[in-house]
């Protein structure tokens, strides 16, 4: 496994739990992981060649882990499917 799809990988997981903890109302562990899932997406940015990418991990980086949204849960339960998928089938 090359060091991008570990870190894609890493963010993918990471949002699937501020996803999954702030659905559930665990707001305080949603925000921890949005900014362990920081520290995933700065790397990134050097990294990914692909525009998409780059613009979850700006959005990722740019987010407020304090005030997380239900709306905003949704957006990272998506950016998390399409960074797993780039992670699973990828070359």
């Amino acid at each position: 496994m090359t060091r991008t799809k570990l870190l894609v990988g890493s963010l993918s997981n990471d949002l699937f739990r501020v996803a999954t903890l702030r659905q559930r109302g665990a707001n305080k562990a949603a925000s921890r992981f949005l900014v362990e899932a920081k520290r995933w997406a700065e790397p990134l940015l050097t990294q990914l060649d692909k525009v998409y990418l780059k613009s979850i991990a700006n959005k990722v980086l740019n987010s407020d882990p304090v005030n997380i949204t239900l709306v905003d849960a949704e957006y990272y339960l998506m950016y998390g499917v399409l960074l797993q998928n780039h992670a699973l089938h990828s070359d």
